[in-house]
């Protein structure tokens, strides 16, 4: 019964917010708004997903990428309204749900292979 009542609460929170499927190791570009003053613009943060966490409407996702020599990591909620799209650039090839080895790995090594698809 209690968790019934949960789901149902999560239900309601949760807008249709169409993401396409992805996954650790994807590369994925997030368009999200940016309010600055009576301003608001949308500023997009490409990288790959490192994390995936959470059900419904308190899940989550974390992109990594690097900027200037700078690794920076952004968390973003699955259920906000300030996610304008989530564009799918490359889906990757990863046997982990978690790559925090990435934080210490620069250049080739910390590349992700991408998935290859066969033509059959």
């Amino acid at each position: 019964m209690n968790q019934q009542a949960i789901n149902f609460v999560h239900e309601q929170m949760t807008t249709a917010n169409e993401l396409p499927k992805f996954k650790a190791g994807d590369n994925i570009t997030v368009n999200y708004k940016v309010v600055e003053g009576a301003k608001t613009r949308i500023q997009s943060f490409k990288g790959d997903v490192i994390k995936r966490q959470g059900t419904g409407a308190t899940a989550s996702f974390t992109v990594r990428k690097v900027s200037d020599g700078v690794g920076v990591e952004r968390t973003f909620p699955v259920v906000s309204p300030h996610i304008e799209s989530v564009v799918l650039n490359k889906v990757g090839k990863v046997r982990r749900a978690r790559l925090f080895y990435l934080r210490e790995r620069s250049g080739k090594s910390a590349r992700i292979k991408e998935k290859r698809y066969s033509a059959e």
